[in-house]
């Protein structure tokens, strides 16, 4: 008899459904959480994660009477498992494009910023043109998009770019200018052809931080000299009037609806962008809005996917319709390689 393995002594194989149940509990950390996550019992998740400690022998988890830990050998298997099913899902979606295109569910996530004023036009292009694309939406903000874009959870974003980042691909759909919003009675109230520099003697009110849109107001206000009421602790942002940079946050809002309605009654003047003007400032009297003189502020927006996404024809051809049913907005729509 020779040395080698025999077939029936072969080592047996994970099963998805363990290595499923193991990325849950590496993600969450928590039995019950990631139990929940992936709508499996919390013992039958348990049994999985000990059956494949038993198929690997090693010890993925190290379980006390208050927290769940990885082992070390199970922060290196962690990356592997879920690389493993990341490829799983491409396998599977790329089956399913090529039996069907546009069917089946698609995971569109969008930034706060965008979803109230384009899902309708989005959903109403799905509706008419791609029946049977079971669309998801999931609104959150940037960072976790892109996450969830990055981890598998996601397969398609709608957001502010450019984005830089290695792996995603970013699909330009429009570029739409910035709005000023000011309180009745204010001199640039109504007003056309506003300079930038007019910024240096405004409050302008903020979104919290982790939005994009925030961001980008900071970066429009430091062209033009002056930092803004709600700016954070961020030192390259100076307030006028003598105050120290990084001045505490006095007011900012969760979203533009709110900081609009800040806005109406009289605490400062924000920056929106011009798709959200009609539906935010409908519900005030107490508003005016001014636009900028050329090259006005604006911000761009794309849809984003993975490189080398399976469904990447299909992303595309979205974004090709996307393009064509957002020429009635106020915006500037892009061709494929801009």
């Amino acid at each position: 008899m020779g040395n080698g393995v025999g077939v029936g002594s072969k080592r047996r194989q994970p099963s998805l459904a363990q290595l499923r149940a193991f990325a849950a509990v590496a993600e969450h950390l928590h039995f019950r959480d990631a139990a929940a996550a992936i709508g499996m019992s919390q013992p039958a998740l348990s049994g999985a994660v000990s059956a494949l400690e038993e198929t690997l022998g090693v010890t993925l988890l190290e379980r006390t009477t208050r927290k769940v830990l990885l082992s070390p050998a199970g922060e290196r298997l962690a990356v592997r498992a879920q690389a493993v099913l990341e490829e799983m899902r491409s396998l599977l979606a790329e089956a399913e494009a090529v039996r069907a295109p546009f069917t089946g569910a698609l995971r569109l996530g969008v930034i706060p910023t965008v979803a109230p004023y384009l899902l309708p036009t989005v959903l109403r292009l799905v509706h008419d043109r791609y029946p049977d694309l079971d669309l998801q939406v999931h609104e959150e903000q940037t960072a976790s998009l892109l996450d969830g874009l990055t981890a598998g959870r996601l397969d398609l974003l709608l957001l502010a770019v450019p984005l830089g980042i290695p792996g995603v691909v970013e699909l330009p759909l429009y570029d739409e200018d910035f709005v000023l919003v000011t309180p009745l009675g204010h001199p640039l109230g109504g007003r056309s052809g506003i300079a930038r520099e007019s910024l240096k003697e405004l409050t302008l009110l903020l979104l919290d931080e982790g939005h994009c849109l925030r961001d980008q107001a900071l970066d429009i206000c430091r062209e033009a000299g002056r930092g803004i009421k709600g700016a954070g602790r961020s030192p390259s942002v100076e307030g006028g009037g003598g105050r120290r940079s990084g001045a505490p946050v006095t007011t900012t809002a969760a979203g533009l609806a709110t900081l609009v309605q800040l806005v109406a009654g009289g605490l400062g003047c924000t920056l929106l962008p011009h798709t959200a003007v009609r539906v935010e400032t409908s519900r005030s009297d107490r508003l005016l809005t001014g636009s900028f003189a050329e090259p006005a502020p604006s911000r761009r927006i794309a849809l984003a996917m993975r490189a080398g996404a399976a469904r990447g024809a299909e992303y595309r051809e979205l974004a090709a319709a996307l393009r064509e049913a957002l020429r009635p907005l106020p915006v500037r729509v892009l061709g494929a390689d801009s």
